[in-house]
């Protein structure tokens, strides 16, 4: 079983695609593999936490990251449903500092993203429900939260839900901006 991935515009944001084997009782495949993950990618990398998300149409949640020493990568899915995942990258020096990438995660694509340390990440439901899943190489860290405005015009992310329809935590809607926010991440 050989997973194809895949660079997006921005370095290290990768698209993973596991091979998925179907017949008439289904599907199966390996959601990770340790082994095929580093020969496809290249990267040594230990997973610490896994956490899952159940949300309905409309709920958007991001644009989090955590700050060193605890900062993350993360390799996220989607269970059931489907999503729209971003990711911006806030790394220091990086050429596409403050860009974002945007990728449609769905049961039916089994798709996931490998997002490395340095990025702020979110994603909105695009379905009734939608169960997120993501492994991350960090523990989570209470006091090195962190956000952006979803809506930050200048990271300028064309969320595909009317914003009169979008929900968010109280968190959420008090979140910076990319022009205040002092990057602690180096390319």
């Amino acid at each position: 079983m050989k997973i194809k991935v895949t660079q997006t515009s921005i370095e290290g944001l990768l698209v993973i695609e596991p091979h998925v084997f179907r017949d008439g009782r289904g599907y199966f495949f390996e959601s990770f593999n340790n082994k095929e993950f580093r020969e496809a990618t290249g990267m040594k990398i230990s997973f610490v936490q896994d956490n899952q998300a159940l949300s309905s149409y409309g709920v958007l949640r991001g644009l989090h990251f955590q700050l060193p020493p605890h900062s993350q990568a993360k390799l996220v899915s989607v269970v059931a449903g489907r999503v729209m995942d971003v990711a911006v990258d806030l790394r220091k020096g990086s050429p596409t500092y403050g860009k974002y990438e945007a990728v449609e995660l769905s049961e039916d694509n089994h798709l996931q993203v490998f997002i490395p340390r340095g990025f702020a990440h979110g994603y909105v439901v695009l379905s009734e429900t939608a169960l997120f899943q993501y492994k991350c190489d960090s523990l989570y860290a209470p006091g090195s939260e962190g956000g952006l405005a979803w809506d930050d015009p200048d990271i300028g992310v064309k969320w595909p839900v009317a914003q009169q329809d979008i929900l968010l935590s109280e968190k959420d809607r008090n979140r910076g901006l990319l022009k205040d926010f002092d990057s602690p991440f180096k390319y």
